[in-house]
C-alpha cells in the first residue's frame, strides 16, 4: 500500500502555534491559546469529512472516523495526543528546521549557535543516518512533545479516509490540553468516546511501546517558623526559609531524579515559596510500586521531624495527594490491547520493544477512568528543551503503526 504522507507538513504547521500550558492557572484549558490549535484541528478534520469533529468548552477535540468493515462486532478504539507544550521552555515563535539527509554531524541551531545537538549527547541520532531530522532554531523547544503525535493521528485519519481498502471499525480521536501540567484528562469525556481501548501517541524511540508508568503523588510540606524583627531577632527568630533549606539539603541523593534510573523511584522538590514565618515546599513523589510511594513520603516526614528538633516552637505539616497510578495494573487485565500494539509496530517493519516510562501519560489516568490506554512511540526526543528533535521517518512509521492497529482490531474481531 502506497501512502502519500501528510504528517511532516502537518507537524511543521502545528508547531508554529504556541500552546504552552500554565501550572499557575486554574482555568481549563490553562491557557486560551491552546484552543487556537484545537480549532485548526477541528477545521482540518471536518475538511476531511469527519462531520462530528468538535472542540468542547474545555478545549478537548473529539472526532470519529466511521468504520468501513462489514463486521459488526469490532471494538471501538481511540487514539489520543495532547496539544499543549511544556512550561519548562518557551514555545512561542517556534521556527522548525528540517535537516535533510542527516549524516551524523552535530546540529548547530542558527538562532543561538551555542545550542548544539551533539551526536555524543543524543546517541539515538545514530539511527537517523540518511533520514530528515527536524529541530527548532535554538531559542525555543520544538513541540514534538506532543505535536508529533497530533500530526501522526491527523495523517492517519487522512489515510483511513483516502484508503478505503484499509478495513477498520469506528476510530475515535481525542486531543487534550494541559497534559504537561498533569491535568490532561481532567475534563475528558470517556463516556462520549465510548471506546474499548485507547492508545496515546506520546512516546520516544521508534518501536517503543510503554505499558507501565510511574505511580505518582504530589506532596506539600508546610513549615511554620517564628518571625521577628531582624534587628531584634537574637534568640527569637527561627526562619522557615532556613528550615526548608536544611530539609531539602538532607534529602538523599539516591532518592533523587538525578540519582536514580530504570525502576527506581524518587522524591523531588519542584518549588519553594514563602517567607520567614511560613514556607511551602512542593514535591513530586514517583515509583512503579504504589507501596513505595508511602515509604518515600515517610522519608520527607522523617527528615523534617529531625531538622525541626533544632528549632523548638516550629512545626510542619505534610499533605499528600494522588496524581496518577501505574497503568500496568489495568492493562494486565486486557493483554490483547498491548499485544495488538506490539504486532502493529512489527507490521510497520520495526523492532517492537515493550518498555516502562519514568513518567506518566494521559493514558495513565485514562486507564483508571475506564479506557485502558498504553503509550506508543511518536518519535519525539529531548523533550522540554531547546534540543528537542524528531525524525520524519519515525513519524511516518508511527502513522503506519496506527493504520496497522486499526486493521488488526478489525481482523481479530
Amino acid at each position: 500500500m502506497y501512502l502519500k504522507f501528510t504528517v511532516t507538513e502537518r507537524f511543521l504547521r502545528y508547531v508554529t502555534i504556541d500552546t504552552q500550558s500554565d501550572p499557575d492557572s486554574d482555568t481549563c484549558p490553562s491557557t486560551a491559546k491552546q484552543k487556537n490549535l484545537g480549532l485548526l484541528l477541528v477545521t482540518e478534520l471536518q475538511d476531511m469529512g469527519l462531520h462530528d469533529a468538535h472542540m468542547d468548552e474545555h478545549g478537548y477535540v473529539y472526532a470519529t472516523v466511521p468504520g468501513n468493515s462489514t463486521k459488526s462486532d469490532i471494538p471501538v478504539i481511540c487514539f489520543c495526543s495532547h496539544m499543549d507544550t511544556s512550561p519548562d521552555c518557551s514555545g512561542a515563535n517556534v521556527k522548525p528546521i528540517v535537516h535533510k539527509d542527516y549524516r551524523g554531524e552535530d546540529l548547530i541551531l542558527p538562532d543561538d549557535p551555542s545550542q548544539i545537538i551533539r551526536l555524543l549527547d543524543h546517541p539515538e541520532l545514530k539511527h537517523q543516518i540518511g533520514n530528515d531530522v527536524i529541530t527548532a532554531s535554538g531559542t525555543t523547544l520544538l513541540g514534538a512533545d506532543n505535536k508529533a503525535g497530533v500530526a501522526e493521528i491527523m495523517d492517519a485519519c487522512y489515510q483511513l479516509i483516502n484508503h478505503p481498502e484499509i478495513k477498520h471499525g469506528d476510530i475515535r480521536i481525542l486531543f487534550t490540553p494541559d497534559e504537561e501540567i498533569g491535568r490532561g484528562v481532567d475534563k475528558a469525556d470517556v463516556k462520549k468516546l465510548g471506546a474499548y481501548a485507547g492508545y496515546t501517541m506520546d512516546g520516544e524511540s521508534a518501536g517503543n511501546m510503554e505499558n507501565e508508568t510511574f505511580s505518582a503523588d504530589g506532596a506539600k510540606l508546610i513549615i511554620n517558623g517564628i518571625s521577628s524583627h531582624p534587628g531584634f531577632a537574637k534568640g527569637k527568630m527561627q526562619s522557615a526559609i532556613k528550615i526548608a533549606g536544611q530539609i531539602v539539603a538532607a534529602l538523599p541523593y539516591d532518592l533523587s531524579p538525578e540519582g536514580t534510573e530504570n525502576k527506581e523511584g524518587f522524591v523531588h522538590p519542584v518549588s519553594i515559596s514563602g517567607h520567614v514565618e511560613t514556607v511551602e515546599i512542593d514535591f513530586i513523589i514517583r515509583d512503579f510500586d504504589d507501596q513505595k510511594l508511602k515509604q518515600h513520603a515517610n522519608v520527607i516526614r522523617t527528615i523534617a521531624d529531625e531538622v525541626l528538633k533544632k528549632f523548638p516552637g516550629c512545626s510542619c505539616e505534610l499533605k499528600i495527594h494522588e496524581q496518577y497510578r501505574n497503568m500496568k495494573k489495568v492493562l494486565d487485565k486486557h493483554p490483547e490491547i498491548v499485544e495488538y500494539g506490539m504486532e502493529a509496530i512489527r507490521r510497520a517493519g520495526l523492532d517492537a520493544r515493550l518498555c516502562s516510562i519514568r513518567g506518566g501519560t494521559d493514558g495513565s489516568r485514562l486507564s483508571f477512568m475506564g479506557l485502558p490506554c498504553p503509550n506508543i512511540f511518536a518519535g519525539e526526543h529531548a523533550f522540554h528543551s531547546k534540543h528537542e528533535w524528531v525524525s520524519v521517518r519515525d513519524m511516518q512509521k508511527a502513522v503506519e503503526t496506527i493504520l496497522d492497529l486499526c486493521m488488526i482490531w478489525e481482523e481479530k474481531a
